[in-house]
């Protein structure tokens, strides 16, 4: 995409940001420059439609003697022109963003067609002196691009259209010089403020976007730091107090058969509830299987750990998972650990069920159980209580430019949806 600009640290310590063309090669900050241009294109499209209204009431409130039919004609071909683009860029895409700032040079080529039509009967009617007023339209469309580069060019080649035309218009409706310039100035002042206002747009927009950058920078680094702290955890207590238990039990095997069958049971289930505990501990902290089988497998095995913890049964279904590795499969089994410990823990749920799939270029969660529900009013009042958890999943996965959305489960219970792009 030829959105090519940078600007440059100011004396004051303003912010540097590099050329678009490398920093579009992040697909977070891609996706922030696209959906602004978007949004320019939007704005250009209303002041297009303003345009095509105004030099068609010019026309038809004060129409030329020589030259309607041609005048006639080009507005409504400007106007087919005009729905043709609203069409091709409701297709979306980077084609509009891209190639749409030739729609301007159409726009200035249009409106000195139509000065120049009614030129011809200037001595009679006042249409040319009322449409060279459109050209002050065309800088402002122009500042809706992202390019200032782009900008510059039109609003420079509107300001020459625009004394053109003024000159043009002069001798008809004896106009002295003075004035013609000084409305020119005002226009090129016009056509400056409007490129100040594209690198200032573009500047902010680069801003927003290296922001996300940084901030899904950070995201990586305490995703990082978790699965190293879960992993020497998990690693502590296989080698401390799981070793513990297991020697406990060998000296239990060792203990003489007259020892007391009814303690001797007791305490060898003891022994065996907290190794696999503790097993399942270990497992979860730092999932081997999330690195060697893949996301989908490692929920299955969380589902199976889960079930049978305050009677939950859980099921898993990753049917609609194309078992392509992601960047955030470590956040997504981590978000489906907690939201299963949750469930476990509060909502009383006989049923849990967890799925995964892909779904318009994202990575899609869904974990719903059919307990006694999660308010509004009851998240305000655990978080009040320091119940944070919730919260904090909320934070890592807007961090990952993705959504958590949590609704009411039919019949009962609590759905909660999980959505981040593909990456």
């Amino acid at each position: 995409m030829p959105l090519a600009a940078e600007t440059r640290s100011t004396p004051a310590g303003g912010p540097r940001v590099a050329g678009v063309r490398r920093l579009l090669q992040s697909p977070e900050l891609s996706a922030i420059l696209i959906q602004h241009a978007y949004r320019g294109l939007r704005v250009q499209f209303v002041l297009r439609i303003l345009l095509f209204a105004f030099m068609a009431l010019a026309i038809a409130a004060v129409p030329p003697v020589h030259g309607r039919a041609g005048a006639a004609v080009l507005i409504g071909g400007y106007a087919c022109w005009i729905a043709a683009l609203a069409i091709w860029a409701r297709q979306g895409g980077v084609g509009p963003v891209r190639w749409m700032w030739l729609a301007l040079v159409v726009d200035v080529a249009v409106l000195s067609a139509l000065t120049l039509i009614a030129g011809a009967s200037d001595q009679i009617t006042w249409t040319a002196d009322l449409l060279v007023n459109g050209f002050f339209v065309i800088p402002v469309l122009a500042a809706t691009q992202l390019r200032p580069g782009i900008c510059a060019a039109v609003a420079g080649a509107a300001t020459l259209a625009y004394l053109a035309a003024s000159v043009a218009t002069k001798a008809p409706n004896t106009e002295p010089w003075g004035s013609v310039l000084l409305r020119a100035f005002v226009f090129a002042a016009v056509a400056a403020a409007c490129f100040g206002l594209s690198r200032v747009q573009l500047s902010r927009v680069l801003t927003i976007g290296q922001l996300a950058q940084q901030r899904t920078a950070l995201l990586g680094e305490l995703m990082g730091l978790e699965a190293r702290e879960r992993t020497l955890l998990a690693e502590q207590l296989h080698d401390g107090a799981l070793q513990y238990v297991l020697a406990a039990r060998m000296d239990l095997e060792d203990l003489p058969a007259d020892g007391g069958s009814e303690t001797r049971a007791r305490i060898a289930h003891a022994l065996a509830e907290s190794g696999a505990l503790l097993r399942e501990t270990v497992t979860q902290l730092h999932p081997a299987v999330l690195e060697q089988a893949g996301l989908a497998r490692a929920l299955h095995e969380l589902g199976d750990g889960m079930s049978g913890r305050g009677g939950l049964r859980v099921t898993v279904e990753t049917d609609a998972w194309p078992e392509a590795a992601t960047g955030w499969d470590a956040l997504l089994y981590g978000s489906a650990r907690e939201l299963l410990a949750n469930v476990a823990k509060h909502a009383r749920a006989a049923t849990a069920a967890v799925s995964l799939s892909s779904r318009d270029g994202n990575v899609v969660l869904v974990v719903a159980d059919d307990g006694v529900g999660l308010s509004e009013t009851a998240r305000q009042a655990r978080l009040a209580e320091g119940h944070i958890g919730l919260a904090s999943l909320q934070t890592r996965i807007a961090a990952a430019s993705g959504e958590l959305v949590i609704e009411p489960g039919r019949p009962r219970g609590t759905t909660v949806t999980i959505m981040v792009p593909l990456a």
